[in-house]
């Protein structure tokens, strides 16, 4: 009889680490694995790829998840391939045939006018085939149950969109999309193949970026695999990385301890929405928070031990500070304004 697998004894891990998700996984299965890897005790991902997409797939570990949200908004980038002639149940490579429509022939001029059909705003109908919920309920249930449910249009935005002869074969055309959240990528496949007189299906998806994140930052599951323990921590990276857009303010001593306690901070700031605070000495990030009127005001903190850990992590030879100046001042009693 097989020995048992020994339990893997889970630890705090903190930080974002980019994963070329393969084909063939979901991005559950891909966060799974990578949880694992790293031992983390929890982990969350930025935004759903199709088993049958591969790339960037930013995964968040421990605090990180607590700003994740903000990346969900982020653009995406895309590279795909339509294959005209056949559309499919899903949209996709692994749906039933239904039609096999006539392609006509193409020329450049005919992708350029459909190119510019698409490009800017644009409404989408989501596809059947998708997570969006109706009535508590995932719309690829209702389609695994043979069942339609009326889906109204969406905005969304397409940046950027380039159509050139498939590299797949006859047939196909190649899709490059940088666009807004929320877009379809098949289909937006779909709507160009109606729009070039004949129908088709998305037959490969690649994101090639997600926000500031792109494929040449990623690494592969098999590679993570190969490192050591600490080869696998050095690939996360810092939280702050999920808030591009986040201006800094730093504030020293007793300060940033009296800011992680919850109590509002005044200065010269100018009013600002999105705002990263962070520790002086040591240099740590305490959380986000927004200015109005030259009050410091918190929305989302790190946890005292949080950034104690997130320290260790990022310098394991340096022992942290005793009493931390995190953490002394959060005996002060009350919350709120501190003049």
């Amino acid at each position: 009889m097989a020995a048992p697998h020994a339990r893997v004894q889970r630890r705090p891990v903190h930080g974002v680490l980019l994963l070329d998700k393969p084909l063939g996984l979901s991005s559950n299965q891909a966060l799974q694995k990578a949880k694992w890897l790293l031992r983390a005790e929890k982990a969350g991902h930025t935004g759903t790829l199709d088993p049958l997409a591969s790339g960037v797939l930013p995964l968040c570990f421990g605090a990180a998840t607590k700003f994740s949200q903000g990346h969900l908004d982020a653009d995406k980038t895309y590279a795909a391939t339509v294959q005209l002639g056949v559309v499919t149940s899903t949209g996709d490579a692994e749906g039933q045939v239904l039609a096999r429509p006539a392609v006509p022939e193409l020329n450049a001029a005919q992708l350029e006018r459909v190119r510019q059909q698409f490009l800017g705003r644009i409404e989408q109908v989501p596809p059947m085939h998708s997570a969006l919920k109706k009535d508590g309920k995932a719309l690829y249930e209702y389609a695994r149950a043979g069942q339609s449910i009326e889906r109204a249009p969406r905005g969304v935005e397409i940046h950027e969109l380039r159509l050139t002869p498939g590299s797949g074969g006859p047939d196909t055309i190649d899709l490059h999309v940088r666009c807004s959240k929320g877009v379809y990528i098949r289909t937006l496949g779909e709507d160009i193949a109606r729009a070039l007189g004949t129908g088709g299906h998305l037959a490969r998806l690649r994101r090639l970026a997600s926000g500031p994140f792109s494929e040449a930052q990623c690494i592969t599951l098999e590679a993570l695999q190969t490192l050591t323990e600490a080869g696998r921590l050095q690939r996360l990276l810092p939280i702050e990385c999920l808030l591009p857009d986040h201006s800094h303010v730093t504030l020293a001593g007793e300060e940033a301890g009296r800011f992680l306690a919850g109590m509002r901070r005044r200065g010269s700031w100018a009013d600002a929405q999105r705002v990263a605070v962070f520790g002086e000495r040591p240099h740590a990030l305490l959380g986000v928070a927004h200015i109005q009127a030259g009050e410091l005001i918190a929305d989302r903190l790190l946890s005292p031990l949080e950034i104690e850990q997130t320290l260790s992590v990022a310098s394991p030879a340096v022992t942290p500070p005793t009493p931390s100046p995190f953490i002394s001042p959060l005996s002060a009693p009350g919350r709120g304004t501190h003049p």
